[in-house]
């Protein structure tokens, strides 16, 4: 065994395209935009080497790469939840526990070095980007911004002594048949709320950075006291905003509003892995051309984050959300036919319930690990 710490533009080559070989023959992985991975890793480019370190690992056996793994402080958690947690991400390997255990030991080791007590993850990097490893089940790709791995992960991470902190769960809603218990209870709520729900404005540059700024601001305060959560810097921020505008419909981006004042928003993303499945990880040559042929043949939504300023809670605002969500798909002239609603802590019990019982089936469950460092 040996493990290399990536140094190099080729090292970092071979880290990105592990899983191309990993997944070959994995009908259900989305093999994610080559040039986006790399962009991601540039520090000149990705805010989140401003407040934090990052380091990658590779990992050979009899001199073939067998597997990968970062270690990442994470200065903006420290900070908020005044403990001394590492992060670990990208993990993937081939099923050998012994390649498992050399790439878990030398992340640990990484973190050590860096004063940290508590190793969790995956987190790429963070709880605001792609986290959680998916325990069940493994028979359908994932939405967009969701993450994917092989069965056999599970094993390897409990065999070298991580432990489950918390789950995460994903809904699924036929779109193809709102439930009309749905419309009516907006109805009602949307009477009696003293609240309004919009689009967010795409008319002009100006408009949209005024609503993006108020989206942010509900963010802050709403998300503030759920587990793990971690403040974006506004450069974090803009970085994702610009990273997901491509890829927004405005149509389905709502703001609710109280006497002109922002409480609450809701995004809901087309699953664009639809299309990441057929480029095979490439824009060129040919990635732009099926892009355009399959943009409007998407079938799949994904409500990744809503918010409600805790004051306007309990109004049955998120209702309206869904319901508005639903209503867009259901008349949408791309035909949506699959919903999810991901991910919702297993602790938020409200959101649970809400999902339930809007006729949505959890159908998918994720886990965020934790070990201690000795």
């Amino acid at each position: 065994m040996k493990i290399v710490p990536v140094k190099t533009r080729k090292d970092l080559n071979k880290f990105i395209k592990l899983p191309f070989k990993l997944y070959k023959r994995d009908p259900y992985w989305v093999p994610p935009l080559i040039m986006d991975q790399k962009n991601f890793f540039d520090s000149g480019k990705n805010p989140y080497f401003e407040h934090s370190e990052v380091q990658l690992f590779l990992a050979y056996k009899d001199n073939e790469l067998m597997g990968r793994i970062s270690a990442q402080t994470n200065t903006q958690h420290n900070k908020t939840h005044k403990d001394k947690v590492g992060f670990f991400g990208f993990f993937e390997a081939v099923n050998d526990q012994e390649v498992a255990d050399s790439l878990f030991s030398t992340a640990s080791e990484w973190l050590k070095e860096r004063g940290l007590e508590t190793m969790r993850g995956p987190m790429n990097f963070s709880v605001n980007d792609e986290c959680a490893l998916l325990i069940d089940p493994f028979d359908s790709s994932p939405m967009v911004m969701m993450p994917y791995n092989p069965e056999y992960y599970k094993t390897l991470y409990e065999n070298v002594g991580l432990k489950k902190v918390i789950d995460l769960y994903a809904y699924h809603s036929d779109l193809r048949n709102p439930p009309e218990r749905l419309a009516k209870l907006a109805e009602k709520i949307e009477k009696r709320g003293n609240f309004t729900v919009r689009s967010i404005s795409c008319k002009n540059k100006k408009k949209i950075k005024d609503d993006i700024a108020k989206v942010f601001h509900i963010y802050e305060k709403a998300w503030q006291n759920n587990w793990g959560y971690v403040p974006m810097s506004t450069r974090e921020f803009d970085h994702l905003v610009d990273s997901v505008l491509p890829i927004i419909r405005p149509e389905f981006v709502f703001i609710a509003e109280v006497e002109g004042k922002a409480v609450g928003f809701s995004v809901t993303l087309p699953d664009y892995n639809f299309i990441l499945k057929k480029t095979k990880g490439r824009i060129f040559p040919f990635g732009w051309l099926i892009f355009l042929l399959y943009k409007n043949k998407i079938p799949g939504l994904r409500v990744p984050i809503m918010g409600v300023l805790d004051e306007y809670k309990n109004r049955g605002i998120d209702v309206v959300f869904y319901h508005r969500s639903f209503k867009t798909a259901y008349e949408h002239k791309n035909s949506y036919t699959d919903g999810e609603m991901s991910w919702v802590l297993e602790t938020n019990k409200m959101m649970n319930r809400i999902s339930k019982s809007l006729s949505a089936k959890l159908y998918k469950t994720y886990r965020i690990f934790d070990k201690k460092i000795t």
